[in-house]
């Protein structure tokens, strides 16, 4: 899943490898698929971007938009955005394809779910989309100690655990289930731990440790459990994740373990990281 370090390592390389050039042809739909989420019709799009260029590419949160002139187009969370040079055609399934003068194509493919909106600039009312905009990332120091202590005292926050206080609601944009994991095993805090709980100390562990976590995974090209946009791994290795499971912790060596929590999975290490304060 695309999250904030993969979006930011994505646009850099669309901005390197498309922009400028012209669209030439948009399929939607090759391959049908339920959740697959798109703005109004999908059959417009090739009408509203064909004949545009590429402008720049921007990444808020988790999401990546495009410019094509007067007109955007926006990949969510769960899309697989890939690049294939002439010759080297497209997967077998997409539900978006963009196809470019010099014979490059761009793809979008959707496992479980994700957007691929394309709309006119400026027309596109989406709350999640909105949020990701107006709010600071983290990889920016518009996201400071002020901004982060404002999420935790926020009215109810100190009843939610840890995960679901910052991993749920985009209450900070782009930071899924997946980058948490890190962020928290750096920090020494359990994912089921009460936000509540956290002394100022442990306040001040975990806002380095997101600023520095998502930092380190931004600058490495996004985490080795994801591919970018030529289908390579990121560069992050991650210490709490699927391919963690049932090794050993690299700061106590204690096993590393994973449960089921809140719908989803938590990784993280039993003796490194404190549920209770």
């Amino acid at each position: 899943m695309i999250e904030l370090p993969e979006a930011a390592n994505l646009a850099t390389q669309i901005n390197n490898a498309i922009s400028g050039i012209r669209i030439t042809g948009v399929v939607t739909q090759s391959s049908p698929h339920k959740f697959a989420w798109f703005h109004r019709d999908p059959g417009g799009y090739s009408g509203l971007l064909r004949g545009r260029t590429l402008g720049m590419a921007k990444s808020y949160g988790g999401l990546v938009e495009i410019e094509a002139e007067d007109a955007r187009l926006l990949f969510g969370d769960g899309v697989s955005l890939r690049i294939h040079g002439p010759g080297s055609g497209p997967p077998e399934k997409h539900q978006l394809l963009v196809e470019f003068e010099d014979l490059t194509i761009l793809t979008g493919s959707v496992q479980m779910y994700g957007g691929l909106w394309a709309f006119p600039a400026g027309t596109f009312d989406n709350p999640y989309y909105h949020a990701a905009v107006r709010k600071p990332s983290p990889l920016t120091d518009a996201f400071d100690m002020s901004c982060f202590t404002g999420i935790l005292r926020a009215p109810g926050a100190e009843k939610l655990s840890v995960k679901a206080l910052l991993a749920t609601e985009q209450r900070i944009p782009g930071l899924g289930n997946g980058v948490l994991q890190d962020i928290l095993w750096n920090a020494g805090i359990h994912p089921r731990r009460k936000a509540g709980t956290l002394s100022r100390a442990d306040t001040g562990r975990l806002f380095h440790s997101i600023r520095s976590t998502l930092k380190d995974m931004r600058e490495l090209g996004g985490r080795d459990t994801e591919k970018d946009l030529f289908g390579k791994s990121g560069g992050y290795t991650t210490r709490m994740s699927r391919k963690t499971v049932g090794k050993p912790c690299p700061k106590c060596s204690a096993t590393i373990e994973r449960a089921n929590y809140m719908g989803g999975a938590v990784t993280f290490c039993p003796s490194c990281q404190v549920q209770q304060g």
